[in-house]
């Protein structure tokens, strides 16, 4: 039945109450064997239930020591007590075929039996004559059971177990049987690991991670084996205390230089595994194929993207051919447009022309003299040159319409219009230009010879030709001045040096200036023939647009040299792919300008030759 709290019940009169309490955490410090099983199990950083397992296998131990034999050592009675320390303290006991796997139960129950049938009294009482003290062979089993029964000294002498194969296998012979060769020897070095766990060597077809725990392990191996039991020296001997110490000292060395080369075989061991290992033969073999796998992936991937811009550059190359192609071709259509027009315009001044000639010749050129019909005849010859389509249409209109009279005063008054305009486009010579020449005029020695911009322009030219550290700078520059100088004025080294001074503290817009002037001047002997003054069309020869080319920049003429470089003379085609290889510059550009170079590098020989020569002398 339910009871609430403090509730009574009907048939007893009792009273049920239900109290609840917090949880308390208490400290609870082990003792007895609880506390050594927990010494244990932290030094050996084990758990609980680790422990528990090691007592069910202590318990499987001990339900099999009632199985156990002993086998009485054969040379037991023959074994010297002065020599306890090299016997075989396990075949003395009769346990030879256990040996480190012996527990404590077995060896006391051997030691048992083996007293029971050579104890001294029991031996004497047989009849069998005993060697008086610890002459006795029995000596040796004692030290056998006082060796063995201490864990610390039991474990001096298994490291140092007589009967363990300390040989470690050749490469030669793990290669034929890896597994079957380096099984056992692993297995049986195992018995040193200071670990519980330890990994197998595994089979053919273990994975990657087994075969890495194994040599990982293996590599970083913890051995409990010490050499203290062949220690040369027994401290207890020692008769003084620094006797005890050098004697532990000695013990050191040698347990030290034991581990050291125990560590070593350890070491060659796994070495000579890790060399022999097939497995390990074909991680690698695989990794390799995985890396070539990836390293051709990557190249494939670095093509396809070389394709590709290649591809990209490709078509932007075709859409720049496709739009100059068209820019061609509309600025053809527009020359070609631009042609007939001109054409037409031609026609029709040629029309208007014979129209003003024929007009001028039906009126007998407005004069009865024949001297002054000629030169009638020269005047409308001029007009007809001169004249523009409308004017020429505008007067033809007037001699078709008017009497003789009024074509007659129309042609006059074109005549006179013309000549006043040639008169007021005739240029007036200035002072300076009439004080130029008398500049020129003076002694035979240059001093007194001004400077043309022509002549500033070359001096400037030379300079740059010439730069400092040429052989006798200044003597081949004023050579050169005297070859190329259209003044005819002749300098000295000491002119050019001066004059070189003087533009050099010249302000950076008069150097600017004297280019200008320079480029001008090549601008005006360059151009075109102005057309006429009653801007009348030109003649044919005189259509051509200007032709000169924009000065060659440093990059051009640095692709320009690299282009005659790789096309030499005997290449097909040689200036179209020179041309090809410099943007923005013709086969003609670039001819005009190898040209140019050739007769720089001429000039700049013949001068420095010529100073050479004059020095010689």
């Amino acid at each position: 039945s339910d009871h609430q709290p403090g509730s009574t019940s009907g048939d007893g009169g009792s009273k049920v109450c239900l109290v609840s309490s917090a949880s308390v955490r208490v400290q609870v410090e082990p003792v007895g064997r609880w506390f050594e099983a927990y010494v244990r199990r932290r030094s050996r950083n084990a758990s609980t239930s680790f422990q528990e397992l090691e007592e069910e296998q202590e318990s499987s131990e001990e339900s099999d020591d009632e199985d156990f034999q002993v086998q009485e050592c054969p040379t037991l009675r023959t074994l010297d007590p002065k020599d306890w320390k090299n016997q075989d303290h396990y075949a003395v006991l009769g346990l030879p075929h256990l040996r480190y796997r012996a527990t404590q139960k077995q060896i006391k129950a051997a030691h048992k039996a083996i007293v029971l049938k050579h104890h001294p009294d029991k031996r004497k009482a047989a009849g069998e004559q005993i060697v008086e003290g610890d002459n006795d062979y029995f000596t040796c089993i004692t030290k056998a059971v006082e060796i063995l029964s201490d864990p610390v000294k039991r474990r001096a002498f298994d490291s140092v177990d007589p009967t363990f194969d300390n040989a470690v296998p050749s490469k030669s012979e793990g290669k034929e049987n890896f597994f079957q060769v380096f099984g056992p020897v692993f297995e049986r070095n195992a018995r040193w690991s200071s670990k519980k766990h330890i990994p197998k060597l595994g089979t053919l077809v273990s994975t990657f991670e087994e075969v890495d725990n194994f040599y990982s392990f293996w590599y970083d191996f913890d051995s409990w084996r010490e050499f203290s039991y062949l220690d040369e020296e027994e401290k207890e001997k020692a008769e003084c205390r620094d006797e005890r110490r050098w004697i532990e000292k000695q013990n050191r060395a040698s347990r030290a230089q034991r581990k050291k080369e125990e560590m070593n075989r350890i070491r060659t061991l796994v070495d000579t595994a890790y060399s022999c290992d097939p497995r390990i033969k074909k991680f690698k073999e695989e990794e390799k194929a995985r890396k070539e796998s990836e390293k051709k992936a990557k190249v494939e991937a670095k093509k396809r993207e070389q394709e590709e811009r290649e591809k990209a550059r490709q078509a932007e190359l075709e859409a720049a051919r496709l739009a100059r192609e068209k820019e061609e071709e509309e600025a053809k259509q527009v020359a070609l447009q631009a042609k007939k027009e001109k054409d037409i315009q031609k026609k029709a001044i040629k029309k208007e022309r014979q129209k003003l000639r024929t007009s001028c010749k039906n009126w007998n050129y407005f004069t009865d003299n024949e001297v002054d019909s000629v030169k009638m005849m020269e005047e409308v010859e001029k007009l007809c040159d001169r004249l523009e389509l409308t004017s020429l249409q505008s007067l033809n209109e007037v001699l078709a319409s008017g009497s003789k009279e009024e074509s007659k005063a129309a042609v006059e008054k074109q005549v006179h219009f013309l000549l006043g305009l040639h008169r007021s486009a005739r240029p007036r010579s200035t002072p300076s230009s009439r004080r130029a020449p008398q500049g020129g005029h003076g002694g035979g020695g240059s001093a007194g010879k001004g400077w043309s911009p022509d002549d500033l322009q070359l001096l400037i030219k030379a300079v740059n030709l010439f730069p400092a550290g040429t052989n006798a700078r200044w003597e081949v520059i004023a050579n050169y001045m005297n070859i190329h100088s259209t003044s005819g004025a002749k300098r000295t080294a000491k002119d050019v040096i001066n004059k070189a001074k003087n533009l050099q503290r010249l302000d950076p817009n008069q150097k600017d200036e004297i280019n200008k002037k320079a480029f001008e001047k090549f601008k005006k002997e360059h151009a075109c023939v102005a057309p006429s003054i009653d801007n009348a069309v030109p003649s044919e020869r005189f259509d051509a647009a200007e032709n000169s080319s924009a000065p060659w920049t440093t990059e051009e003429q640095k692709l320009l040299e690299q282009a005659l470089k790789s096309y030499p003379v005997s290449t097909p085609e040689r200036w179209e792919k020179i041309a090809t290889a410099v943007p923005g510059r013709t086969k003609k550009d670039c001819m005009k300008r190898y040209k140019e170079l050739v007769e720089m590098v001429k000039a700049k020989k013949a001068a420095q030759e010529q100073v050479a020569a004059k020095s010689k002398k």
